[in-house]
Protein backbone atom coordinates (compact mmCIF):
# COMPACT_ATOMS: atom_id res chain seq x y z
CA UNK A 1 0.00 0.00 0.00
CA UNK A 2 1.13 3.64 -0.62
CA UNK A 3 -0.01 6.84 0.08
CA UNK A 4 -1.10 9.69 -2.56
CA UNK A 5 -0.58 12.83 -0.16
CA UNK A 6 1.83 11.03 2.82
CA UNK A 7 1.90 14.28 4.52
CA UNK A 8 -1.03 14.15 6.11
CA UNK A 9 0.42 11.30 8.09
CA UNK A 10 1.85 14.23 10.19
CA UNK A 11 -1.56 15.02 11.58
CA UNK A 12 -1.37 12.00 13.65
CA UNK A 13 1.55 13.92 15.87
CA UNK A 14 -1.41 15.56 16.94
CA UNK A 15 -1.83 12.67 18.88
CA UNK A 16 0.52 13.17 21.20
CA UNK A 17 -0.92 16.29 23.00
CA UNK A 18 -4.38 15.17 22.61
CA UNK A 19 -3.77 11.61 24.75
CA UNK A 20 -1.37 13.80 27.13
CA UNK A 21 -4.29 16.37 27.81
CA UNK A 22 -6.44 13.42 28.62
CA UNK A 23 -4.25 11.92 31.20
CA UNK A 24 -3.23 15.28 32.99
CA UNK A 25 -6.95 15.92 33.49
CA UNK A 26 -7.87 12.79 34.53
CA UNK A 27 -5.03 12.95 37.18
CA UNK A 28 -6.29 16.41 37.95
CA UNK A 29 -9.88 14.90 38.51
CA UNK A 30 -8.81 12.63 40.58
CA UNK A 31 -11.25 12.69 44.21
CA UNK A 32 -9.99 10.50 47.32
CA UNK A 33 -12.00 9.31 50.33
CA UNK A 34 -11.43 8.02 53.45
CA UNK A 35 -13.19 4.51 54.66
CA UNK A 36 -11.94 2.25 56.92
CA UNK A 37 -12.64 -1.20 55.33
CA UNK A 38 -11.51 -1.42 51.52
CA UNK A 39 -13.84 -4.92 51.76
CA UNK A 40 -16.49 -3.00 51.22
CA UNK A 41 -15.22 -1.43 48.01
CA UNK A 42 -14.14 -4.84 46.45
CA UNK A 43 -17.34 -6.07 47.29
CA UNK A 44 -19.32 -3.83 44.95
CA UNK A 45 -20.16 -4.49 41.34
CA UNK A 46 -18.40 -2.10 38.68
CA UNK A 47 -21.19 -0.90 36.73
CA UNK A 48 -21.31 -1.03 32.84
CA UNK A 49 -20.77 2.54 32.54
CA UNK A 50 -17.94 2.83 34.64
CA UNK A 51 -16.18 0.40 32.28
CA UNK A 52 -17.13 2.29 29.19
CA UNK A 53 -16.02 5.54 31.01
CA UNK A 54 -13.01 5.63 28.82
CA UNK A 55 -14.46 4.56 25.50
CA UNK A 56 -15.05 7.99 23.59
CA UNK A 57 -11.45 8.93 24.20
CA UNK A 58 -10.68 6.08 22.75
CA UNK A 59 -12.83 6.16 19.50
CA UNK A 60 -11.67 9.65 19.28
CA UNK A 61 -8.32 8.75 19.12
CA UNK A 62 -8.82 6.22 16.64
CA UNK A 63 -11.36 8.24 14.69
CA UNK A 64 -8.23 10.71 14.64
CA UNK A 65 -5.77 8.05 13.25
CA UNK A 66 -8.46 6.61 10.62
CA UNK A 67 -9.31 10.22 9.16
CA UNK A 68 -5.34 11.27 8.87
CA UNK A 69 -4.73 8.12 6.94
CA UNK A 70 -8.19 8.58 4.71
CA UNK A 71 -6.85 12.11 4.24
CA UNK A 72 -3.13 10.57 2.93
CA UNK A 73 -5.55 8.86 0.44
CA UNK A 74 -3.93 5.02 1.06
CA UNK A 75 -4.00 3.20 -2.73
CA UNK A 76 -3.27 -0.49 -3.84
CA UNK A 77 -0.99 0.09 -6.68
CA UNK A 78 -0.91 -3.16 -9.26
CA UNK A 79 2.13 -2.81 -11.03
CA UNK A 80 3.39 -5.18 -14.15
CA UNK A 81 5.82 -4.58 -17.36
CA UNK A 82 6.34 -5.31 -20.95
CA UNK A 83 9.40 -6.48 -22.61
CA UNK A 84 10.28 -7.00 -26.16
CA UNK A 85 13.37 -8.07 -27.24
CA UNK A 86 14.97 -6.10 -30.73
CA UNK A 87 18.08 -9.14 -32.05
CA UNK A 88 20.91 -8.86 -33.63
CA UNK A 89 21.58 -10.92 -37.10
CA UNK A 90 25.26 -11.97 -37.16
CA UNK A 91 27.08 -14.47 -39.68
CA UNK A 92 30.29 -15.93 -38.54
CA UNK A 93 32.79 -16.18 -41.49
CA UNK A 94 35.24 -19.16 -40.42
CA UNK A 95 38.34 -19.86 -42.19
CA UNK A 96 39.25 -23.72 -42.03
CA UNK A 97 42.24 -23.73 -44.45
CA UNK A 98 45.19 -25.84 -43.53
CA UNK A 99 47.35 -23.26 -42.19
CA UNK A 100 44.13 -23.51 -39.36
CA UNK A 101 45.85 -26.21 -37.83
CA UNK A 102 48.71 -24.72 -36.35
CA UNK A 103 49.53 -25.18 -32.62
CA UNK A 104 50.46 -22.23 -31.53
CA UNK A 105 47.10 -22.11 -30.16
CA UNK A 106 45.27 -25.11 -28.43
CA UNK A 107 45.01 -27.44 -29.21
CA UNK A 108 45.03 -25.33 -32.67
CA UNK A 109 43.55 -22.30 -33.94
CA UNK A 110 40.53 -24.06 -35.92
CA UNK A 111 39.87 -25.93 -32.66
CA UNK A 112 40.20 -22.84 -30.57
CA UNK A 113 38.13 -20.67 -32.75
CA UNK A 114 35.26 -23.10 -32.88
CA UNK A 115 35.03 -23.37 -29.04
CA UNK A 116 35.33 -20.01 -28.48
CA UNK A 117 33.21 -18.67 -31.12
CA UNK A 118 30.31 -21.93 -29.48
CA UNK A 119 30.42 -20.18 -26.53
CA UNK A 120 29.76 -16.80 -27.69
CA UNK A 121 26.72 -18.12 -29.71
CA UNK A 122 25.21 -19.89 -26.66
CA UNK A 123 25.84 -16.01 -24.52
CA UNK A 124 23.18 -14.37 -27.20
CA UNK A 125 20.07 -16.23 -26.99
CA UNK A 126 17.69 -13.30 -28.90
CA UNK A 127 20.25 -13.25 -31.60
CA UNK A 128 20.09 -14.48 -35.07
CA UNK A 129 23.37 -15.98 -35.60
CA UNK A 130 24.92 -18.12 -38.81
CA UNK A 131 27.83 -19.64 -40.10
CA UNK A 132 30.14 -19.36 -43.29
CA UNK A 133 33.57 -21.09 -43.30
CA UNK A 134 35.86 -20.75 -46.53
CA UNK A 135 39.14 -21.83 -47.59
CA UNK A 136 39.58 -22.02 -51.51
CA UNK A 137 36.26 -21.79 -51.97
CA UNK A 138 32.96 -20.92 -49.44
CA UNK A 139 30.08 -22.51 -48.46
CA UNK A 140 27.29 -21.52 -46.09
CA UNK A 141 27.28 -24.21 -43.05
CA UNK A 142 24.58 -22.53 -41.15
CA UNK A 143 22.12 -19.78 -42.66
CA UNK A 144 20.98 -17.38 -39.67
CA UNK A 145 18.97 -19.28 -37.02
CA UNK A 146 17.92 -18.73 -33.49
CA UNK A 147 18.00 -22.44 -32.90
CA UNK A 148 21.97 -22.10 -31.38
CA UNK A 149 22.01 -25.45 -30.37
CA UNK A 150 21.96 -26.97 -34.02
CA UNK A 151 23.95 -24.69 -34.81
CA UNK A 152 26.95 -25.19 -32.01
CA UNK A 153 26.14 -28.95 -33.18
CA UNK A 154 26.91 -27.67 -36.72
CA UNK A 155 29.90 -25.74 -35.60
CA UNK A 156 31.76 -29.01 -33.61
CA UNK A 157 31.53 -30.85 -37.36
CA UNK A 158 33.67 -28.15 -38.93
CA UNK A 159 36.87 -29.41 -40.17
CA UNK A 160 39.91 -29.12 -42.07
CA UNK A 161 39.35 -30.43 -45.54
CA UNK A 162 35.51 -30.65 -46.06
CA UNK A 163 36.18 -27.81 -49.26
CA UNK A 164 39.79 -27.46 -51.27
CA UNK A 165 42.26 -25.79 -49.54
CA UNK A 166 43.56 -22.14 -49.55
CA UNK A 167 42.23 -18.55 -48.36
CA UNK A 168 39.91 -16.78 -50.28
CA UNK A 169 38.97 -14.15 -47.71
CA UNK A 170 36.56 -12.01 -50.02
CA UNK A 171 34.59 -14.86 -51.16
CA UNK A 172 34.08 -15.89 -47.74
CA UNK A 173 33.08 -12.16 -46.97
CA UNK A 174 30.83 -12.18 -49.77
CA UNK A 175 29.19 -15.28 -48.82
CA UNK A 176 28.46 -13.92 -45.56
CA UNK A 177 26.78 -10.39 -46.87
CA UNK A 178 24.96 -12.30 -49.42
CA UNK A 179 23.08 -14.45 -46.57
CA UNK A 180 21.91 -10.96 -44.52
CA UNK A 181 21.17 -8.91 -47.88
CA UNK A 182 17.57 -9.32 -47.35
CA UNK A 183 17.40 -9.36 -43.15
CA UNK A 184 15.03 -6.63 -42.12
CA UNK A 185 17.02 -6.57 -38.82
CA UNK A 186 18.43 -2.77 -38.05
CA UNK A 187 21.82 -4.62 -36.78
CA UNK A 188 23.62 -7.12 -38.52
CA UNK A 189 26.93 -7.85 -38.19
CA UNK A 190 30.20 -10.33 -39.44
CA UNK A 191 32.89 -11.75 -37.31
CA UNK A 192 35.41 -12.78 -39.93
CA UNK A 193 38.08 -15.16 -38.62
CA UNK A 194 41.33 -15.95 -40.27
CA UNK A 195 44.98 -16.41 -40.39
CA UNK A 196 45.90 -16.03 -43.57
CA UNK A 197 46.60 -13.69 -46.98
CA UNK A 198 43.78 -13.51 -49.45
CA UNK A 199 45.09 -16.13 -52.41
CA UNK A 200 41.86 -17.63 -54.21
CA UNK A 201 38.62 -16.98 -55.22
CA UNK A 202 37.28 -13.93 -57.81
CA UNK A 203 35.75 -11.52 -55.20
CA UNK A 204 38.79 -8.86 -54.08
CA UNK A 205 38.14 -8.59 -50.17
CA UNK A 206 37.79 -5.03 -50.59
CA UNK A 207 35.27 -5.31 -52.83
CA UNK A 208 33.31 -7.49 -50.80
CA UNK A 209 33.79 -4.85 -48.10
CA UNK A 210 32.00 -2.32 -50.02
CA UNK A 211 29.05 -4.43 -50.67
CA UNK A 212 29.07 -5.10 -46.97
CA UNK A 213 29.19 -1.38 -46.20
CA UNK A 214 26.30 -0.68 -48.58
CA UNK A 215 23.98 -3.18 -47.02
CA UNK A 216 25.12 -1.38 -43.47
CA UNK A 217 26.83 -4.75 -42.26
CA UNK A 218 29.43 -3.78 -39.57
CA UNK A 219 32.52 -5.87 -40.06
CA UNK A 220 34.63 -7.42 -36.87
CA UNK A 221 38.06 -9.09 -38.38
CA UNK A 222 39.96 -11.36 -36.19
CA UNK A 223 43.27 -12.18 -37.38
CA UNK A 224 44.67 -15.27 -35.58
CA UNK A 225 48.52 -16.39 -35.12
CA UNK A 226 51.34 -15.99 -32.58
CA UNK A 227 54.02 -13.59 -33.37
CA UNK A 228 57.18 -15.76 -34.83
CA UNK A 229 56.68 -18.99 -35.79
CA UNK A 230 54.39 -22.44 -35.63
CA UNK A 231 54.23 -25.75 -36.25
CA UNK A 232 51.57 -26.92 -38.46
CA UNK A 233 50.70 -30.78 -39.21
CA UNK A 234 51.42 -31.96 -42.72
CA UNK A 235 50.24 -35.13 -43.97
CA UNK A 236 52.76 -36.93 -46.30
CA UNK A 237 52.64 -40.60 -47.24
CA UNK A 238 54.46 -41.67 -44.71
CA UNK A 239 52.09 -40.13 -42.10
CA UNK A 240 51.66 -36.53 -40.32
CA UNK A 241 54.52 -34.55 -40.15
CA UNK A 242 54.77 -31.11 -38.65
CA UNK A 243 56.62 -28.08 -40.47
CA UNK A 244 57.54 -24.79 -38.98
CA UNK A 245 56.08 -21.84 -40.92
CA UNK A 246 56.20 -18.30 -40.00
CA UNK A 247 52.73 -16.37 -38.49
CA UNK A 248 51.98 -13.90 -40.87
CA UNK A 249 48.83 -12.79 -42.37
CA UNK A 250 47.64 -9.67 -44.45
CA UNK A 251 46.95 -7.63 -40.97
CA UNK A 252 46.47 -4.53 -43.68
CA UNK A 253 43.42 -5.80 -45.78
CA UNK A 254 41.74 -7.02 -42.45
CA UNK A 255 42.60 -3.54 -40.93
CA UNK A 256 40.94 -1.93 -44.31
CA UNK A 257 37.38 -4.18 -44.25
CA UNK A 258 37.24 -3.07 -40.38
CA UNK A 259 37.45 0.32 -41.43
CA UNK A 260 35.07 0.20 -44.61
CA UNK A 261 32.16 -1.39 -42.74
CA UNK A 262 32.42 0.42 -39.04
CA UNK A 263 33.33 -2.37 -37.43
CA UNK A 264 37.40 -3.18 -35.94
CA UNK A 265 40.01 -5.38 -36.50
CA UNK A 266 41.53 -7.83 -33.55
CA UNK A 267 44.37 -9.90 -33.09
CA UNK A 268 44.63 -12.96 -31.56
CA UNK A 269 47.88 -14.70 -30.23
CA UNK A 270 46.50 -17.53 -27.84
CA UNK A 271 43.77 -18.69 -26.84
CA UNK A 272 43.02 -16.26 -23.96
CA UNK A 273 43.45 -13.35 -26.68
CA UNK A 274 41.18 -14.89 -28.76
CA UNK A 275 38.17 -15.16 -26.12
CA UNK A 276 38.97 -11.54 -24.92
CA UNK A 277 38.21 -10.11 -28.35
CA UNK A 278 34.81 -12.07 -28.66
CA UNK A 279 34.09 -10.50 -25.23
CA UNK A 280 34.99 -7.52 -26.72
CA UNK A 281 32.60 -8.10 -29.69
CA UNK A 282 29.46 -9.22 -27.15
CA UNK A 283 30.18 -5.73 -25.34
CA UNK A 284 30.32 -3.63 -28.69
CA UNK A 285 27.19 -5.38 -30.02
CA UNK A 286 24.19 -5.08 -27.51
CA UNK A 287 21.30 -6.53 -27.96
CA UNK A 288 18.14 -3.92 -27.24
CA UNK A 289 15.95 -4.57 -24.75
CA UNK A 290 12.65 -2.66 -24.29
CA UNK A 291 10.69 -2.91 -21.09
CA UNK A 292 7.10 -1.21 -20.91
CA UNK A 293 5.94 -0.50 -16.91
CA UNK A 294 2.59 0.20 -16.34
CA UNK A 295 0.99 0.75 -12.88
CA UNK A 296 -2.91 0.66 -12.18
CA UNK A 297 -3.69 2.81 -8.81
CA UNK A 298 -7.15 2.00 -7.10
CA UNK A 299 -8.11 4.14 -4.17
CA UNK A 300 -8.46 2.87 -0.72
CA UNK A 301 -9.79 5.66 1.30
CA UNK A 302 -12.90 4.65 1.80
CA UNK A 303 -12.62 2.23 4.27
CA UNK A 304 -10.49 4.36 6.73
CA UNK A 305 -13.24 7.28 6.09
CA UNK A 306 -15.91 5.64 6.82
CA UNK A 307 -14.98 3.66 9.88
CA UNK A 308 -13.33 7.64 11.32
CA UNK A 309 -17.31 8.29 11.10
CA UNK A 310 -18.42 5.49 12.62
CA UNK A 311 -15.73 6.30 15.57
CA UNK A 312 -17.08 9.78 15.61
CA UNK A 313 -20.77 8.50 15.87
CA UNK A 314 -20.01 6.02 18.67
CA UNK A 315 -18.09 8.60 20.64
CA UNK A 316 -21.41 11.05 20.66
CA UNK A 317 -23.70 8.28 21.27
CA UNK A 318 -21.83 7.69 24.12
CA UNK A 319 -20.68 10.69 25.58
CA UNK A 320 -23.93 12.27 25.43
CA UNK A 321 -26.31 9.33 25.90
CA UNK A 322 -24.69 6.02 27.41
CA UNK A 323 -22.38 8.24 30.24
CA UNK A 324 -24.33 11.57 29.96
CA UNK A 325 -25.07 11.47 33.91
CA UNK A 326 -20.76 10.30 34.57
CA UNK A 327 -19.29 12.79 32.53
CA UNK A 328 -21.67 15.81 33.65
Amino acid sequence: MTFANPGYLFLLLLLIPVIGWYIYELRKADASIQIGDTRILQEQPTSLRVRLLHLPFILRVAAITLLSLALARPQLTNRWSSESTEGIDIMMALDISGTMLAEDLKPNRLEAAKQVASDFVLARPNDQIGLVVFAGESFTQCPLTIDHAVLVNLFQSVEYGMIEDGTAIGLGLANAVNRMKDSQTKSKVIILLTDGSNNRGDIDPQTAAEIAKTFGIRVYTVGVGSYGQARVPVQTPIGTQYITMDSEFDETTLQRIAQTTGGQYFRATDNSSLKKIYEQIDQLEKTKLRVREYAKHTENFAPFLYAALLCLLGEILLRYFVLRTITQ
